[in-house]
């Protein structure tokens, strides 16, 4: 049964989610570039790139909220460098997914005398293979 004022309309419009993220400022519509994180232990507001996840205890911020953002008497602003410009794939990146592919096409026995078929098989097969977890693996870093 309709009632006299009309059908009930929500103030927000539930089947338009948008896949931006918006900045955290009360009515502020903005695209978020940057992430704020409090650190209450050392008076510390860090102001980063924008996180990969939403998480529920950061703020989420546009270009010119960063840009004006003050902290409270007696705290620190860490500004992180934050990269406004679109992200684009890196050389290292485009390497890693192509030998990621190709380690995903390569046809695994798993009998017991198998190769790969030990927890060890990744150290042995590559020295900077620190550990391996299904088809992850940890890489030892360059530097040590």
């Amino acid at each position: 049964m309709e009632s006299l004022r009309g059908p009930f309309k929500s103030a927000v419009p539930s089947n338009v989610v948008s896949p931006v993220r918006r900045c955290s400022r009360t009515a502020c519509g903005r695209p978020a570039v940057a992430t704020l994180t409090y650190v209450y232990a050392d008076s510390t507001a860090v102001l980063g790139p924008l996180a990969t996840y939403a998480e529920p205890h950061c703020y989420d911020l546009c270009s010119e909220h960063s840009e004006r953002l003050t902290a409270p008497r007696g705290w620190e602003v860490v500004r992180l460098a934050v990269d406004t410009g679109p992200t684009r794939p890196s050389g290292d990146d485009l390497e890693a997914l192509a030998n990621a592919v190709r380690e995903a096409a390569r046809p695994h026995d798993r009998g017991p005398g198998a190769p790969g078929a030990g927890p060890t098989h990744g150290r042995e097969a590559d020295p900077m293979e620190v550990a391996r977890r299904a088809h992850l693996r940890v890489l030892r870093s360059p530097d040590s």
